[in-house]
């Protein structure tokens, strides 16, 4: 089996194996509930195989999959995790996205008890509400902020993005981010969490939230058939020095199955729904497929391979997740690691995966995604 090495995920001091796993499969989404025994297994393999970065949300299940992994994370194996968990979507009927500070404490303390952990090492808002400004979500009400004042480097900070954006017409609204700095920077300092991380964000609400609380990663789709972020979001992680994690780097099986995919799509499978995989389109996207197929036969390796080993060519600041709930899945896909591709071999991937080549929408509308995520100006925050 491939080594499975180490990287440094930003610029923040967070280190994780260079390929994690994605865990709600295990729970949710991919049809019925995986039983539990298995998945411990699963996971227990993962962590003997050098896969470190466990990834979970409170949403998925709801809410049984953080138990899951609570209960596979036990003990000793805990310190040789990292584990990241995300927040901002209700688990009621309405799935109503949240980031205002009261959810942003209670949703954190809720998964702290359902992963039986005292600290969360990556904590990541999993959608933007985009009814409050990003600083408020990110932002920490500190009463004694008096302190926090002689800190000219952070006054610095936010004086000059307060600056360059020209969000704000007054120097009272620098002192209104000061007393409502980051919800999360509190649950920082109070030893809850180790390090922030946001998912499908836009550019400009990365640079917001990474100008009062440095974030250290950004999780995005990023595959052969899911491309749209590398123009902008990705030059800007980079920018800014913040690492990148990519979910669905196998385009949700498609890269590891091809056509064959509709077979094991089961009714309650979220996958049904989704555009790329309805029949028309799937026709179409097949093509893609059958030439990334191909040209793997030929690398000696598979096509789920191939594209996974296409990812972790983007870079070393790049950790894809990918999901799985069997053990032959989750070694094949350690054995992307040891897929070398030139940079000839880059390009023809690349030109098999142009933006032409996929028909249909990675969720049409039903999800918020990154291109949903720019809030309102911090100004039009009304302080409680």
């Amino acid at each position: 089996m491939a080594k499975v090495g180490r990287i440094t995920l930003g610029s923040q001091g967070l280190k994780v194996s260079a390929q994690g796993l994605g865990c709600m499969g295990m729970s949710a989404q991919y049809g019925p509930p995986k039983p539990d025994e298995e998945m411990i297994k699963l996971i227990h393999h993962a962590v003997y195989s050098g896969v470190t970065l466990f990834d979970t949300s409170d949403i998925y299940g709801p809410h049984t999959n953080e138990i899951l992994l609570g209960k596979a994370l036990k003990g000793e194996i805990r310190e040789k995790v990292e584990l990241a968990t995300k927040f901002g979507v209700t688990a009621d009927e309405k799935m109503e996205v949240r980031g205002d500070p009261a959810f942003v404490r209670a949703a954190c303390e809720a998964s702290l008890k359902r992963l039986d952990i005292d600290c969360i090492d990556l904590y990541y808002l999993h959608r933007i509400d985009t009814r409050v400004p990003i600083e408020i979500t990110v932002a920490v009400k500190l009463h004694e902020y008096n302190s926090f004042l002689a800190d000219s480097t952070i006054v610095s900070l936010v004086f000059c993005y307060l600056f360059l954006n020209k969000l704000f017409a007054s120097v009272p609204d620098l002192f209104l981010v000061i007393r409502k700095m980051a919800e999360l920077k509190k649950l920082v300092e109070e030893g809850k969490i180790k390090y922030v991380g946001l998912c499908e964000a836009s550019p400009a609400t990365i640079r917001r939230a990474h100008a009062v609380l440095p974030i250290t990663a950004v999780q995005l789709e990023w595959s052969l058939w899911s491309r749209d972020v590398e123009e902008e979001i990705v030059p800007t992680c980079r920018e800014l020095g913040i690492g990148i994690v990519a979910y669905s780097p196998l385009g949700r099986g498609f890269f590891s199955s091809g056509l064959k995919i509709v077979d094991s799509i089961s009714n309650d499978d979220f996958r049904k729904h989704l555009p790329r995989f309805q029949p028309e389109n799937l026709e179409h996207n097949k093509t893609m497929f059958e030439r990334v197929n191909e040209m793997a036969a030929k690398k000696g390796c598979t096509s789920g391979q191939l594209a996974l080993a296409w990812v972790h060519h983007q870079g070393k600041d790049v950790c894809p997740i990918p999901g799985t709930t069997k053990m032959e899945n989750f070694n094949q896909n350690i054995g992307a690691l040891s897929v070398k591709l030139s940079p000839e071999e880059m390009a023809e991937l690349e030109s098999i995966a142009s933006a032409d080549a996929v028909k249909g929408d990675r969720y049409g509308g039903s999800v918020p995604t990154w291109m949903d995520s720019d809030t309102p100006p911090l100004s039009s925050w009304k302080a409680e």
